[in-house]
């Protein structure tokens, strides 16, 4: 199928994706250092670094998460308990 017409099946137009793109660009830290810098940056740059960065936030996540599920097997008080069964919901 080609570009064109998969594009013309769907309901967003290239004027959207291009908005979209944008709230993107800014939303990257990489990016916005970059703009600062008066580069350009093509659409499929920020798409890359857009995947880049949702993986690096899920590493995050996952170390954090870690973090605490050593933190709180380690302590054993009742604030402890009540995080471990919030956590558990």
């Amino acid at each position: 199928m080609s570009s064109r017409r998969s594009r013309s099946s769907s309901n967003i137009s290239e004027d959207q994706i291009n908005d979209l793109v944008s709230k993107l660009q800014q939303l990257l830290p990489e990016i916005r250092n970059s703009q600062r810098r008066s580069d350009k940056v093509s659409s499929a740059k920020i798409l890359q670094e857009t995947c880049n960065y949702i993986r690096s936030l899920h590493r995050e996540v996952d170390d954090l998460s870690e973090r605490l599920s050593e933190l709180l097997a380690t302590t054993d008080t009742a604030q402890a308990a009540i995080i471990r069964n919030l956590l558990l919901q």
